[in-house]
């Protein structure tokens, strides 16, 4: 039986030199392009990309790795169980931003998540041997070490929110928590609102931490007293505003308002108030925070900050790169909107 060398047979994928050859130019030329356009002359370069679309030419990352010393990946992890990235909308729209901002690159995303010490550790060994060139932190903790250990063996870091207790020297991209907690406090206050509850984030996250904080402010600014009473704390879940509304309502039977962390605690939080006939917006007023899909899918649909996620995203993806690139760690802060909707 012979073998049909021909129609039928498999094509050879273009090369490196078919690029140069159709482009007119040399091969250290078409290297140059792939590995940063430096020292390569404006027309040189538009040859070179026209010359890789019609040739089909896919770029070898694992040669090219070879060369570079670079992976031409970036990581995404997210130090939650695994439950926490199903349930929470926040962290899809977060990767799917991430993903599309880095595919202008050209560059794949590794989610990665790590929940548990021993993943903690498994993930932190993988990420300092090299198989990523930089980190996408989402939802740290204080006391969590990743950070700190990825920072000192020279990995490039971004974090998702400032990081707390690990100095100055990671960068960071967040929307601006204390700002938005004060705008959502003033709007149930200008309700008529006067015992208004607060579900807070985990405390040893910088959005638990600052959202707190912005409650506190506008409290003291209107002259109204503090009442620790009317302070729970959350873990950005469903079922754990529930349980903190149910505590509310047991401390303080006459709460008329609630400012909730998250949108998926403020889910949980209707959800008790439905329980125990409280009416929303009538008899409490219900305000969360990020503007998920959480928020609209809510009845009634949440008064509620917007946190801008694709600013977010891209911005994560634009200070990694040039960290990578060798630029100096950075701090971006975006401002956060507040949207009114049927619950205040």
């Amino acid at each position: 039986m012979t073998m049909n060398n021909g129609a039928g047979a498999r094509r050879k994928p273009p090369t490196i030199h078919d690029v140069a050859r159709e482009a007119g130019v040399s091969r250290g030329t078409v290297s140059r392009v792939l590995n940063g356009g430096h020292y390569v002359s404006p027309s040189a370069q538009e040859a070179v990309n026209a010359a890789i679309r019609r040739t089909g030419y896919v770029v070898n990352r694992h040669a090219r790795s070879l060369i570079t010393g670079r992976s031409d990946s970036v990581g995404f992890l997210l130090t939650e169980p695994q439950e926490r990235f199903f349930e929470d909308p926040n962290f899809n729209v977060l990767l799917r931003g991430c993903t599309q901002a880095l595919a202008a690159h050209d560059i794949p995303l590794l989610l990665m998540l790590a929940g548990t010490e021993d993943e903690r550790r498994r993930i932190t060994r993988y990420i300092t041997a090299g198989h990523v060139d930089g980190v996408l932190l989402v939802s740290s903790h204080s006391g969590d070490p990743i950070a700190s250990e990825l920072r000192e063996a020279g990995v490039p870091l971004v974090a998702c929110g400032k990081p707390i207790g690990i100095g100055s020297k990671v960068s960071y991209v967040a929307a601006d928590d204390r700002d938005g907690a004060r705008d959502m406090v003033r709007h149930l206050l200008a309700q008529g609102r006067r015992r208004i509850g607060v579900v807070t984030g985990p405390l040893d996250t910088p959005g638990g931490v600052e959202r707190l904080a912005g409650y506190k402010e506008v409290l003291a600014e209107a002259e109204v007293a503090y009442d620790e009473r009317l302070v729970v704390s959350g873990d950005y879940s469903r079922a754990s505003g529930e349980a903190g509304a149910a505590r509310l309502l047991e401390r303080a039977p006459d709460l008329d308002a609630v400012f909730v962390a998250s949108d998926l605690m403020a889910q949980g939080v209707l959800t008790t108030l439905r329980r125990a006939d409280r009416r929303v917006p009538e008899d409490v007023a219900v305000g969360g925070f990020d503007d998920s899909p959480a928020a609209t899918a809510a009845t009634p649909s949440l008064t509620t900050i917007r946190q801008p996620w694709d600013r977010i995203s891209s911005e994560m993806v634009r200070v990694l790169l040039a960290q990578i690139g060798g630029e100096d760690p950075a701090a971006v802060i975006l401002p956060t909107e507040l949207v009114k909707r049927e619950s205040t």
